[in-house]
């Protein structure tokens, strides 16, 4: 379960990499493009999607390392994780899945966090999956995500709102 930082690194990586050897101009509207297609595909999307198969298939396992009790709901948020994997996946190729699946993680994650917040309170939970880098990452990571989206829509190009000649 301590894979959190490839899916937070590797995309940074990856990003990076494409920016400087890319042919496309380079602007902060482009690396917040590549920023979020790489977090959107391999930060949701791949991460989402092994964290969704560990749970649905390895329950106890993931149980564990959070410091909770086994519950069947486990394999039920696995389903959820990977529906979230699968929307990032389709964000890297449909640029209008781009803010749906960053509203479904967001809710997801700050929800989780909001759960191991409770759990460190209630029980001094501070297992690796429940405290430390999981806790900051479910709480920042969505956050980044709305920033880069954000920063994305007020540098493009073109300005022009929908429906609209101005």
């Amino acid at each position: 379960m301590e894979m959190w930082y490839i899916f937070a690194s590797v995309p940074l990586l990856g990003a990076v990499i494409h920016f400087f050897l890319g042919k496309k101009p380079k602007s902060l509207n482009r690396i917040t493009e590549l920023l979020l297609l790489w977090y959107l595909g391999v930060g949701i999307g791949v991460g989402s999607l092994f964290s969704g198969l560990a749970q649905v298939l390895s329950p106890e396992m993931v149980a564990q390392s959070t410091g909770w009790p086994y519950s069947p709901f486990l394999r039920e948020v696995g389903f959820a994780n990977i529906s979230y994997g699968i929307l990032g996946l389709l964000a890297v190729r449909f640029r209008n899945f781009w803010a749906p699946a960053i509203i479904a993680y967001t809710i997801f994650m700050w929800g989780a966090a909001a759960g191991h917040i409770y759990e460190i309170q209630q029980t001094a939970n501070l297992s690796a999956g429940n405290a430390g880098a999981v806790l900051y990452l479910d709480i920042l990571m969505p956050l980044f995500l709305i920033i880069l989206l954000v920063i994305y829509h007020k540098t493009l190009k073109d300005n022009t709102v929908s429906g609209s000649d101005s």
